[in-house]
């Protein structure tokens, strides 16, 4: 049966939360259901940290940090969704409809600076749900978190699918100018129709591709990350999109393969069903091939690269296109010795 789409929205359910004995289901009053499920929820929440350690070897990062918890961005794909289920929540339509906000972020960033022996390392913005999410646009966490690494002199690499990055471009490129921020654009194609509903509120291609020619010229380092990579879908893009960001500015790119790992995998089979029935047994049967038979892989070293025939297709086309287009880019790592963790005691002083 084929499933339903729903406009502006990736999971097509509420797939159960194996944590939780009741079960979501459909019944008599479905159509209040469905308009429920159509609103965003904004709760706010009360962490005691907002740093996380990064302890994963094929992660290049030391620290991570995320203003929001569960993403209205909608990818199908998204492997934090599980991660939603830890709140009481499904990760189907409830990662995408109810957002976890974390207002008093910037004022824990403060006190993660001011810790005693302290030493700084790059901290990645949205290492797990994106911080430019719409939300965004009226909270402005993330534009406050921006400051606070001004403030410090403090070294920041930002991930985000949305365009509304270049709104604080004003805090950006003070950052560059003291070699503090890297700003990396995800962009897994630019086939606008396979956009819309594969991440349907992101910005679109259009929108994203600008952001990266703005940023780029302003001269803030520019990465993009061309992922994931689903085989059937969008890895016929690999070297048109290489070309496409090269010629934009950016200085460099990464990729990943798509992974669905636990409650990931009904949400993206669920999704396929929706939108590409015709290709669904066959793009599942790729991942799989990718992946050992299995549609997920959780082994650290094994996670990104994957396997077979498939996967390596997708590395040697990509190896063509750093070649071809990024032979002689190289992107900067940040500055460490601009740090100052003295700058909330001098304000006391006045």
């Amino acid at each position: 049966m084929e499933k339903e789409k729903i406009k502006g929205q990736g999971a097509v359910t509420n797939i159960h939360n194996h944590f939780i004995k009741n079960r979501y289901e459909t019944s008599i009053y479905q159509d209040d259901y469905e308009e429920q499920i159509a609103k965003t929820k904004i709760l706010e929440v009360f962490p005691k940290t907002i740093v996380n350690a990064v302890k994963s070897p094929d992660l290049p990062m030391a620290y991570s940090m995320n203003p929001y918890q569960g993403c209205e961005h909608g990818c199908a794909y998204c492997f934090a969704r599980p991660t939603h289920e830890y709140w009481g929540y499904s990760a189907g339509v409830d990662f995408e409809r109810v957002i976890m906000v974390k207002k008093n972020a910037p004022q824990l960033l403060e006190q993660f600076f001011k810790k005693r022996g302290y030493k700084p390392e790059p901290i990645l913005m949205s290492g797990n749900t994106d911080c430019y999410q719409p939300i965004e646009r009226k909270l402005e966490i993330t534009r406050k978190l921006l400051q606070v690494c001004l403030d410090y002199r403090h070294p920041v690499h930002v991930l985000t699918k949305n365009a509304l990055v270049t709104r604080d471009i004003d805090i950006l490129t003070k950052l560059a100018e003291k070699n503090l921020v890297t700003v990396s654009l995800s962009i897994p194609t630019i086939n606008e129709d396979l956009r819309r509903v594969l991440e349907p509120r992101t910005s679109s291609v259009n929108t994203k591709l600008k952001a990266l020619e703005t940023l780029s010229k302003e001269g803030i380092p520019t990465h993009v990350m061309v992922a994931p990579m689903i085989p059937g879908l969008n890895t016929p893009e690999i070297l048109p999109i290489v070309k496409t960001i090269a010629e934009l500015g950016a200085q460099s790119f990464g990729y990943t393969l798509v992974r669905l790992n636990d409650t990931v995998e009904p949400v993206f089979i669920d999704w396929l069903e929706a939108h590409y029935p015709d290709r669904k047994d066959k793009v599942l049967h790729q991942i799989s091939e990718m992946h050992g038979g299995k549609l997920g892989e959780k082994q650290v070293l094994k996670r990104q690269v994957g396997e077979g025939n498939i996967a390596e297709m997708i590395h040697t086309s990509f190896k063509i296109a750093r070649k071809k287009y990024f032979d002689k880019k190289e992107f900067p790592a940040l500055a460490l010795h601009h740090f100052d963790g003295t700058k909330g005691e001098q304000l006391s002083l006045f």
